[in-house]
C-alpha cells in the first residue's frame, strides 16, 4: 500500500513540477489599446538566433490559443515571411522597433511560399494561432508590451 502511495505521491509531484515549467523560457506578450485597454496575452517563445528565426514554427501540429512565437529582429527590417513546412495557419502581426502593430498578415494558409511582409518597416513579428487577431480585435497601433534580455 505504502509503494503504491508513494508512485502516487512522485507521479503527482512530476505532473505538477512538469506543468510549472511548460512556461518555462516563454516570454509574456501583452497587447494594448492605444486607450491602455488590454486585448490580449500571450506567452511566446523567441525566436532570436538565424536559425530559429528561419524555421519558426515549421512542423508544428498545433498551437494554443494563448501560446506564440515572437520573432526579434536585430534591427528593423521589411524581411518577408512564408509558410513552408507549417502545417497550422497563422496570424502574423508586425511590430515596429516602437513596440507597436505596424499591420497584420491574418489566416497565413500552411504549407505555402506566397511571401507575406509587413505595410512598413518592422522589428518584431508575432506569430499566433491563425484568427486569434481578428477574435481578439487586434490592430495597427496597438502598443505591445515584452521584454527582450540580450
Amino acid at each position: 500500500m505504502k509503494t503504491k502511495l508513494g508512485r502516487f505521491f512522485l507521479l503527482g509531484c512530476w505532473i505538477a513540477l512538469a506543468a510549472c515549467g511548460s512556461q518555462e523560457g516563454l516570454t509574456p506578450v501583452r497587447i494594448l489599446a492605444p486607450d491602455g485597454a488590454l486585448r490580449a496575452e500571450f506567452q511566446a517563445e523567441l525566436a532570436t538566433t538565424t536559425a530559429q528565426l528561419a524555421q519558426g514554427l515549421m512542423y508544428r501540429q498545433e498551437l494554443g490559443p494563448d501560446r506564440g512565437m515572437l520573432f526579434v529582429f536585430p534591427e528593423v527590417t521589411q524581411t518577408s515571411f512564408w509558410m513552408k513546412n507549417t502545417l497550422i495557419p497563422l496570424d502574423m502581426i508586425f511590430i515596429g522597433a516602437d513596440k507597436r502593430i505596424v499591420s497584420i498578415v491574418e489566416n497565413a494558409a500552411p504549407q505555402t511560399t506566397t511571401p507575406r511582409s509587413a505595410e512598413g518597416p518592422f522589428q518584431y513579428v508575432l506569430e499566433v494561432e491563425g484568427g486569434r487577431s481578428s477574435a481578439l480585435g487586434l490592430q495597427a497601433g496597438d502598443r505591445v508590451e515584452f521584454e527582450v534580455k540580450n
